[in-house]
């Protein structure tokens, strides 16, 4: 039986490119997002959640654990940006952009570790991004979330490292995916979502004995 990713957030972008890249590797995949058409292929296991509620996050756990099959990675990829400041962004950026970028990675996390901790293997992927260690003045709450998800990955690695559960951060900066559709910058000014994939595929393949705790990625130009 192929071992088994799960990537939320899966369908486009970078969580899309980590699914085509363990897929080509041999793996199976559960695939989360609100809107999964299109998403199909032997080794592809398409579910459709709203994650920013804990109903669409129980409703994922119920699912993969329905599946009677080990977890080997997670990647906790599911995001939403909204531009603006802490002043005067509109009511209720706070509270959606904690739900979808942090308390979904939060409860997603406890609902498959404890399988993890008993089987003594797994790797937990968590994407933050530069803007987990950079206060960009349209950032707001994005930010604060991408902060809160960075130390929650650092809490976990602590906490797991003892299990044999490898928790790694990844902290991408301008990657060339739908969010920066029309943009006039030219395509070489971004990383390519395929570049993130392949770093986090090198991170899993490391010896048990290892794991890389946090990988920053800017494009070679630096950040935007």
């Amino acid at each position: 039986m192929n071992p088994l990713i799960v990537v939320t957030g899966g369908t486009k972008g970078i969580g899309c490119a980590v699914v085509d890249e363990f897929v080509r590797q041999g793996f199976d995949a559960v695939v989360c997002s609100r809107n999964v058409e299109g998403v199909d292929g032997p080794n592809h296991l398409p579910f459709a959640a709203d994650l920013s509620t804990r109903a669409g996050v129980d409703a994922l756990v119920n699912y993969v654990r329905s599946l009677g099959r080990p977890v080997s990675v997670l990647v906790n990829n599911t995001g939403v940006f909204l531009p603006g400041q802490i002043n005067n962004e509109a009511e209720g950026t706070f509270e959606t952009l904690m739900n979808t970028n942090v308390a979904s990675a939060y409860h997603l996390t406890r609902g498959l570790v404890g399988d993890m901790i008993t089987r003594r293997e797994g790797h937990i992927f968590m994407m933050c991004s530069t803007a987990s260690i950079t206060a960009y003045t349209n950032g707001g709450s994005y930010c604060i979330s991408k902060f809160a998800l960075l130390g929650m990955s650092r809490v976990l690695r602590e906490e797991l490292k003892p299990h044999g559960v490898k928790v790694t951060a990844i902290l991408p900066g301008a990657t060339l995916t739908a969010s920066w559709e029309g943009t006039d910058l030219p395509p070489e000014r971004f990383m390519q979502a395929n570049d993130v994939a392949a770093t986090i595929w090198g991170a899993y393949t490391l010896s048990k004995s290892a794991v890389i705790e946090e990988i920053l990625m800017r494009p070679q130009l630096g950040d935007l």
